[in-house]
């Protein structure tokens, strides 16, 4: 009996210890979920870096961690920074030109079919009528707004999160031989012989899901860049910047080319909006419904709604550093279960 009760204090103070430590720990575990991704993902990059600085390991760390903010965390600052910056001028030039009235609707309206007709009718009413356009203001400008200033604000959390993960990334990098030792030894009394298949299984799948999410995120930049250059579109660059950014959100880059083709219509430049809206359907949105899924598959045949639910419950759950511990948090435990059924049907 008296063993049975002191056994039943050893778990009651190993249960109050673990809790304690996880509400200490619990306001950093996204930076601390996010940098592990990103020490995993580039980790290849940080051995070879540690051969050429001849195992100093300080000066490698500080190297990658130095690298990960210039590459990842400064864009993201000045896109948020931009965003927030010109969310007052938008609206203010948005008002303007609904005080101002549209131009003349295009002679070609009229000959669309099914719609041209009562297109062309109420594009000349907005023209004419003030108040139609200040009905129509209230509908779209505010959400709009809205949208934006939340679309800024998610953008400096993200800001806020990377850069405290790159600060624990520097320790992981250190670090991160003697932290492999220590979940060697701490896994092997959890899952058994099969460890080390288990910690492949976890560093290629967070490889390929993450190389799939940023190697379409920088391919959909480029092509978009590319895009609104040719087009003449203003800021080419930060706008390519930003679909890079969106390009990890469901449906996040149309918003950009979607905007910027809506925008080229307003100043008359109809036959470059209709290059912007098919360069952006069939090349900009082409490039992540083909080379994302390529990119991800190579890590084990990934399921893609898998990856799909992922980036929206990571956002939801982690803000917009979700986007990339969502979807590889599921893809692990997918490929883990699947791993584990795997080899319960050979035994």
């Amino acid at each position: 009996m008296e063993k049975r009760i002191e056994y039943i204090a050893h778990l009651a103070v190993v249960f109050m210890l673990v809790a304690g430590c996880f509400l200490v720990l619990r306001p950093f575990l996204t930076a601390m979920l996010l940098a592990a991704v990103m020490c995993v993902s580039t980790w290849p990059l940080y051995v070879w870096l540690l051969g050429r600085m001849k195992g100093r390991q300080n000066i490698a760390s500080l190297i990658m961690t130095s690298s990960l903010a210039l590459v990842v965390i400064l864009p993201l600052a000045l896109v948020a920074y931009n965003l927030a910056d010109n969310v007052t001028a938008f609206y203010d030039g948005i008002a303007q030109a609904i005080e101002a009235g549209p131009p003349d609707p295009p002679a070609w309206l009229k000959g669309v079919p099914i719609v041209g007709e009562s297109a062309a009718e109420y594009w000349h009413m907005l023209a004419a009528s003030r108040d139609e356009r200040v009905v129509l203001a209230k509908r779209l400008l505010e959400p709009a707004k809205n949208l934006l200033l939340a679309g800024g604000i998610l953008l400096g959390g993200g800001v806020i999160e990377m850069s405290l993960a790159a600060f624990v990334s520097f320790f992981f990098y250190r670090d991160g031989a003697a932290l492999v030792r220590f979940l060697n030894v701490a896994m092997d009394r959890v899952v058994g012989t099969h460890v080390e298949n288990v910690l492949g299984i976890i560093n290629n799948t967070v490889q390929s899901v993450m190389y799939g999410l940023l190697g379409t995120a920088l391919a959909q930049g480029f092509v978009a860049t590319m895009g609104f250059f040719i087009a003449g579109v203003p800021a080419a660059l930060p706008l390519g910047v930003a679909t890079s950014l969106l390009s990890l959100i469901p449906v996040g880059p149309p918003m950009i080319w979607g905007g910027a083709a809506i925008w080229l219509f307003y100043q008359g430049s109809m036959g470059w909006g209709i290059f912007m809206l098919l360069w952006g359907f069939f090349l900009i949105s082409t490039v992540d419904n083909v080379l994302k899924p390529l990119l991800i598959s190579r890590g084990g045949n990934l399921p893609f709604v898998l990856v799909l639910f992922g980036v929206m419950g990571g956002v939801l759950a982690f803000g917009f550093v979700g986007v990339f511990i969502g979807p590889t948090l599921l893809a692990v435990g997918f490929s883990l279960i699947r791993e584990w059924t795997a080899r319960d049907s050979k035994d």
